[in-house]
């Protein structure tokens, strides 16, 4: 996100290649999507909190009605209530139809969402399995939900 710009400008500019009246209305999609930006549209998007700016991002990224979201640490630095929050919104964007490659250390929460999952170590795959079974998966257990 562009820090000194408003929070308005930078969705703007997500759907800086569509059609102006379809930004428009998903605008407001975002701001009902993450209420907290609406009342923060004219603010500087660098002044907002960590998780608001987080927000803002996936919002951002959304505004170009994406086939593909690419979703790197999502819940990185922010307090669990609002990691909580962003899973809930990237549950939800899953629901809708949006396909999601999300990278993330939270293996709990991204497991729990993913149809798919892969366990990465030193840059190569050692396990690969639906969401539901990795969690299920005792080496996955021990060695990276701390179970």
């Amino acid at each position: 996100m562009f820090g000194p710009m408003s929070v308005e400008d930078n969705l703007l500019l997500g759907g800086f290649i569509r059609p102006r009246g379809l930004v428009s209305e998903d605008i407001g999609r975002m701001f009902g999507m993450f209420p907290v930006l609406e009342q923060k549209r004219q603010q500087p998007a660098g002044t907002l909190s960590g998780g608001q700016q987080q927000m803002l991002a996936i919002a951002r990224g959304l505004m170009a009605r994406p086939r593909l979201l690419l979703l790197d640490e999502p819940s990185m630095g922010l307090a669990p209530n609002l990691v909580e929050e962003i899973f809930a919104t990237i549950q939800s964007l899953k629901e809708q139809g949006t396909t999601i490659f999300l990278v993330e250390q939270n293996a709990f929460g991204a497991l729990s969402i993913a149809d798919r999952g892969y366990v990465l170590e030193t840059g190569r795959i050692v396990v690969s399995d639906t969401g539901a079974e990795l969690l299920r998966n005792e080496k996955v257990k021990e060695a990276y939900l701390g179970l």
